[in-house]
């Protein structure tokens, strides 16, 4: 009866260190669910099999000064209505995307907009197959912060059902491309197009982490 007794006690002792242990436990397991959705990775599947949250947010920001910059964005505005100069004013002429995003009736994007620039200040830039994107895929750039567009880009239900093997491709797109051979009097991004496709295959194989809100 006093074995049992005495058993009992340090049995007693025990459970609080054992209900202690299982506390900081399941503190250490909300602290890290916490830190894992600050800042979430933006595919639903898996991207790659490494993982590396602060690359690829710090990787994301070198590609969203590229696409808030106005040779990205003013091919990308809110509205339907393109934008145009470095200060991402409302085209002059007023075009419309159109459903398939190269204009409606017969004001078509490729009317001014060849597949070349055109010479000189102030004429019409080109490339071939110049458009915004269509109705049903806007891929708005315009008031974008870091974080909605770091999940915009990657959500196929906005980004035409690309893949992460289609997304990278993406990079050397030759209206992507366009950008950094914009002709005369026309501001560049901010960093080379080398260095962009760096930073974008970079955010997207390390898991296209989206920067917090």
């Amino acid at each position: 009866m006093e074995l049992y007794k005495e058993k009992n006690t340090k049995k007693g002792r025990r459970m609080p260190i054992t209900l202690t242990v299982i506390a900081l436990l399941l503190m250490g397991l909300v602290s890290a669910f916490s830190e894992d959705t600050n800042q979430t990775t933006a595919f639903n599947a898996p991207v790659s099999s490494k993982k590396d949250s602060l690359t690829s947010v710090n990787a994301f920001k070198k590609v969203y000064a590229v696409l808030q910059s106005p040779r990205c964005m003013n091919c990308h505005p809110k509205g339907d209505i393109p934008l145009q100069g470095d200060d991402n004013r409302l085209h002059a002429m007023f075009p419309k995307r159109g459903t398939d995003g190269k204009g409606i009736l017969a004001m078509k994007c490729t009317n001014c907009h060849q597949t070349e620039n055109t010479a000189g200040l102030k004429t019409p830039p080109g490339s071939p197959e110049w458009h915004l994107p269509p109705t049903n895929m806007k891929m708005v750039f315009q008031g974008r912060s870091a974080h909605e567009l770091a999940r915009q880009i990657v959500d196929p239900k906005q980004n035409g059902n690309k893949d992460l093997k289609t997304l990278i491709a993406h990079a050397d797109d030759g209206l992507v491309k366009w950008a950094w051979t914009p002709g005369e009097g026309r501001t560049l991004p901010p960093i080379s197009h080398a260095d962009f496709k760096k930073a974008w295959i970079t955010w997207l194989t390390n898991g296209a982490y989206a920067p917090t809100k």
